[in-house]
């Protein structure tokens, strides 16, 4: 059976003109990420699939939280390369952390292939209670963030 791929020809002529030859590793694109603010903490959550959790890096410095991960494709002699598509080599993504943030609190765990990363707000960060001295009774008012109090 055979079936015609009008775009077989097209990727050929791209896959030369990258210099990249069937069967080698590509170097991966990027490294999809979500981020969200879940209560009093963030949480990102980065595709990785097929990685090493032993590979997997995470550091914060200076304010830059940097995620790192080496993918490797076993290198299989003597066959031939009907496709490959699959990226292997070193995925890397940094962030630009706040002063809002906890750094000393952050964690992270890898399951199926999503590394999750848990970004603690600082205490100084939320939102507090502040006394008010003077008159005849003191009062509390309460501190929102976001909104301006009348």
């Amino acid at each position: 059976m055979l079936r015609f791929d009008p775009f077989h020809d097209i990727d050929t002529v791209a896959r030369q003109l990258l210099g990249e030859t069937v069967g080698t590793a590509r170097a991966p694109r990027f490294m999809p990420m979500d981020l969200f603010r879940a209560g009093d903490h963030y949480v990102l959550n980065a595709d990785l699939p097929g990685v090493d959790p032993g590979s997997i890096d995470v550091s914060v410095d200076s304010g830059t939280l940097t995620l790192r991960a080496q993918r490797t494709v076993s290198s299989e002699e003597g066959v031939q390369w009907v496709a490959s598509e699959r990226f292997a080599g070193t995925y890397m993504r940094q962030l630009s952390l706040g002063d809002n943030v906890d750094a000393d609190k952050i964690n992270a765990t890898y399951n199926n292939g999503v590394l999750s990363v848990t970004i603690p707000i600082a205490e100084r960060a939320k939102p507090r209670r502040i006394e008010i001295s003077g008159g005849s009774q003191p009062k509390t008012i309460e501190a929102q963030s976001g909104q301006s109090s009348k």
